[in-house]
């Protein structure tokens, strides 16, 4: 693994240590607080931070809640094969909600437009539900998207899954309030005050190993209205359409037909903190297609239940 990167040495210690601190303090808060929380994991960098700081807040004793991921069906092979390594190597319990079977049973239909972003909004709630989860981390950051700005880090979710960022509950001093009557459930970001560029940073620091994807290869892609989408059998190309091969990497994990890769040279980790120090733009706002639906595309899935 790449050693600590001696130019954020200032930066990083303090800062990181910081926010460090503060994200256990607040997984250990639900602990505490909770019944049955869980850790909704995509295999992205955000889940696998946030999955570590879980390790560090409980050492040398076992994390004493789930992963709990739900599979669209749609996600790129090598982040199911890092989840699945990731959660056996951590000694962390996996729990998996499946798209593709819901939509076998009838829970959901497949969208016409081939983003299942929002039918995995009901296959999250059906295993919150049958779990009795009351508690479900998350790995988003307010630097990230405009709606998740809004968040609390404890985000009030009423009896239906549903977000209103109009009723959420004050969060003074840092006191957090996680009462909930039956079925209702809180949603919690410890990464809230985290940075894309902090998370790289301290990946680095920390020797956190994350999946492929995020570092450049030579890959074939198409674009597609200014976005490169990698050619594979959830994006294959379309009539008239030409292929190229270049350098590119993956700011985000998200399904593999709506998520765009970025070009870049970062090969490894340094690289990539010395990239994102230098982004002007977010990794949603560069690479997710699904967000381009509309400007409330994210606010209108949170408000149904999603993530």
């Amino acid at each position: 693994m790449p050693g600590p990167i001696t130019r954020s040495i200032s930066y990083a210690l303090p800062t990181l240590r910081a926010l460090e601190a503060e994200s256990i303090g607040i997984i250990r808060e639900v602990a505490a607080e909770m019944q049955r929380p869980c850790l909704l994991f995509s295999g992205g960098k955000d889940s696998i931070v946030l999955s570590h700081l879980a390790r560090k807040a409980f050492a040398p004793a076992r994390v004493p809640f789930p992963l709990l991921h739900v599979d669209t069906g749609l996600n790129f092979p090598e982040v199911l094969a890092f989840r699945d390594r990731w959660a056996e190597e951590q000694r962390l319990r996996l729990v998996v909600a499946s798209v593709p079977d819901a939509i076998g049973r009838g829970l959901v239909r497949e969208e016409p437009n081939g983003s299942r972003n929002r039918i995995q909004t009901p296959v999250l709630l059906e295993a919150a539900e049958a779990n009795r989860f009351d508690a479900l981390f998350g790995g988003a950051r307010r630097d990230e998207e405009k709606s998740r700005a809004k968040e609390r880090v404890f985000s009030f979710r009423d009896e239906f899954g549903q977000w209103d960022p109009k009723d959420q509950r004050p969060e003074v001093w840092s006191l957090y309030n996680g009462r909930v009557h039956a079925g209702e459930s809180i949603r919690v970001f410890p990464l809230s005050s985290w940075t894309e560029l902090d998370v790289w940073t301290y990946i680095a620091e920390e020797g956190i190993p994350v999946p492929s994807l995020y570092f450049a290869a030579e890959r074939e892609v198409v674009d597609r209205g200014g976005m490169l989408y990698a050619v594979n059998r959830f994006v294959p190309l379309r009539d008239g359409e030409r292929s190229e091969v270049r350098s590119v990497r993956y700011r985000t994990m998200g399904d593999a037909n709506l998520t765009a890769a970025v070009e870049s040279r970062a090969a490894d980790v340094r690289a990539v903190v010395e990239e994102v120090a230098s982004a002007r733009i977010t990794e949603r706002g560069a690479t997710r297609g699904d967000d381009r639906v509309s400007e409330s595309a994210m606010e209108d899935r949170k408000r149904e239940g999603y993530f």
